[in-house]
């Protein structure tokens, strides 16, 4: 393994891990190819915040250094890590109550749906035809109060359908799950459940199954098969409702479910003998406390559940104030500490990663603001304040490195990477990474200087 040092620009790095190699950002445009089969992907070993500049230790295999990745790697982190309330953007305000749910087609990137509370979901597009500087992200459709069709009761997921953008999925407190029809915007097809519906989720990777998985009051998992119609499986083995499922991106027979009974199961749904593994939060040593947080992901209701982009990590959410870190092939919590993450809600919790940068950071509702920490190290980048209520949800633009978030206070806002005017003479001098985003002071303290 070899190391290597992205910064902001040139400047003093005492403390850092010995053998760091100093690249200023700007140098790393000249590359060779790397020869390796696999793309390169630098893991995160900290993340500096200094007042005059900002650097990145990385670990890279010794065959991939240097390569031409670190030229796009570099601009989106540069992208991520300017990310501010955009006051020349505008979502255009559809729902009557809060926004509970949002997604963006992976298809090109343009299209978001949302869900509210009022049971309204609104399309949008967030494509820029004016080319003006400030502009209204209309809603090109909704399904409203007057629709015929509309979810009676608060909307708590929206999905695309994976491959193309003619089909979206909404599920309800009004026990259904609504499969769309995006041109008609009308129901191709309907799945009644004997409780409220957290939440459901499609496979990004599936091409062998149809499968939607859904949370619903109860306690079993079920899986609804689109080619049929049907609920096709039942997967048993949590206590209480399910709060939040999520498909991997990696391998599509796998499965993540999170309970309120503080457990978070990993399945196979090929297997008929139930789950592969029920994450521990003690790593498989026993408690010292009651027997009863054994097999526990969490000390409270688990809610929120997120795949790294590659699978190999699941991250995890609970209303113990925790977010943990899961290795998702052996289910051993890595142990990373974000601190402490308020979480109070009763319901699912919508947070997300960003890709096609690295490090990988992961944006977290909480409370009116939403934190930013990266995934491997647990560092808390910035917190992004502009919600006047509790967020609910956040979703992840990769192509440009946008943000979008929904709140109670019934907004949806965009958060884009501040733009700044060149200086002069740039290429020389080192610009103040607290004027380039004043949210950066937030997350630094004397006291990272002095280590």
């Amino acid at each position: 393994m070899a190391v290597w040092l992205l910064s902001s620009g040139s400047g003093s790095y005492a403390g850092l891990p010995g053998g760091a190699a100093s690249r200023p950002g700007r140098s790393w445009e000249a590359s060779e190819s790397g020869g390796h089969p696999e793309p390169l992907r630098p893991i995160i070993c900290k993340l500096y915040l200094h007042p005059t500049v900002w650097y990145v230790v990385v670990f890279v295999p010794e065959w991939s250094v240097p390569t031409c990745c670190f030229t796009s790697f570099e601009k989106s982190l540069k992208r991520v890590l300017k990310l501010e309330l955009n006051k020349d953007r505008d979502v255009e305000r559809i729902h009557g109550n809060g926004v509970n749910t949002l997604d963006i087609e992976p298809v090109e990137g343009r299209y978001m749906l949302s869900g509210g509370s009022d049971g309204i979901i609104a399309l949008y597009d967030l494509e820029n035809f004016s080319r003006n500087v400030h502009y209204t992200c209309k809603a090109i459709c909704s399904v409203g109060r007057n629709h015929p069709d509309v979810h009676k009761y608060s909307v708590e997921t929206v999905q695309w359908y994976p491959h193309d953008t003619g089909m979206f999925t909404s599920s309800s407190f009004d026990k259904t799950l609504k499969i769309w029809d995006t041109n008609t915007l009308q129901p191709a097809d309907v799945f009644h459940f004997e409780g409220t519906v957290y939440s459901h989720h499609m496979s990004p990777v599936a091409t062998k199954h149809c499968l939607i998985a859904v949370g619903t009051k109860g306690p079993k998992v079920q899986l609804c098969d689109l080619k049929s119609g049907s609920c096709s499986h039942i997967l048993q083995g949590h206590r209480q409702e399910i709060l939040a499922v999520s498909w991997s991106p990696r391998y599509e027979y796998i499965l993540a479910t999170a309970s309120a009974d503080s457990k978070v199961k990993l399945w196979d749904i090929r297997r008929a003998s139930g789950c592969l593994i029920t994450l521990d939060q003690h790593n498989g040593e026993k408690s010292k406390a009651s027997s009863e947080a054994a097999n526990t992901a969490h000390n409270g209701r688990v809610n929120g559940l997120c795949f790294t982009r590659d699978g190999l990590h699941l991250l995890t959410t609970g209303t113990d104030d925790r977010m943990r870190l899961w290795n998702s092939s052996n289910g051993e919590n890595t142990l990373v500490n974000y601190g402490k993450v308020c979480n109070e809600s009763r319901k699912g919790l919508k947070f997300t990663i960003s890709h096609g940068c690295s490090p990988e950071f992961v944006f977290v509702p909480y409370g009116s603001t939403i934190a930013v920490y990266t995934v491997y190290s647990g560092e808390l980048i910035t917190m992004l304040r502009g919600h006047y209520n509790t967020v609910d949800c956040c979703v992840f633009q990769p192509n440009f490195q946008e943000l979008y978030s929904g709140s109670r206070d019934c907004n949806i806002l965009a958060w884009v990477p501040a733009l700044r005017e060149p200086l002069p003479d740039e290429d020389d001098e080192v610009v103040s990474h607290s004027q380039k985003n004043p949210a950066f002071q937030d997350a630094w303290s004397s006291s990272d200087e002095e280590g």
